[in-house]
């Protein structure tokens, strides 16, 4: 997981991830830190050995860290996170050692998490997936206030 490290130690990454930690300093609901992205990698890579798919740990875990990437710029310059983070994250993949490919499928992943997507067992689909089952909804205190609808809250534990 050597690239994986050089994601956590890239200056584009530390500068958004702490930027984004203190644009959501205040918010009341869930946040996209490090926790959320370290969850939604978690639960991809299990959905993944439990599906019988063949992508790489290594990433997965990309995929994850980088998927909200763009929310800095969603805040500050009204940019959709899912563009801004594909963009961020093709910049980042490339200093960190990335082939083409992976970052192409990475950054497609990062492009298409806002939508449900319609093919099981891609790696977009995986992505959206681990995304919407790292919530605790069930637990959470701003539950009646929040944008989700009921049916995509998490109100059981069910990965």
């Amino acid at each position: 997981m050597e690239r994986i490290n050089r994601i956590m130690d890239n200056s584009i990454y530390l500068a958004k991830q702490n930027r984004l930690d203190e644009l959501e300093k205040e918010r009341i609901y869930c946040r996209h830190g490090l926790d959320h992205a370290i969850s939604v990698a978690r639960i991809m890579y299990i959905k993944a050995l439990e599906q019988k798919l063949s992508f790489d740990k290594e990433l997965i875990y990309a995929a994850a860290l980088l998927h909200d990437i763009g929310r800095c710029d969603q805040y500050e310059k009204g940019i959709p996170h899912h563009e801004a983070g594909g963009e961020l994250a093709e910049r980042i993949l490339l200093e960190c050692g990335f082939l083409e490919e992976e970052i192409a499928m990475i950054k497609e992943a990062i492009q298409s998490h806002r939508k449900e997507v319609d093919e099981i067992g891609t790696f977009a689909a995986l992505l959206y997936e681990a995304d919407k089952l790292s919530r605790d909804c069930y637990r959470c205190k701003a539950s009646d206030s929040c944008n989700w609808t009921e049916t995509k809250k998490n109100h059981t534990i069910h990965y």
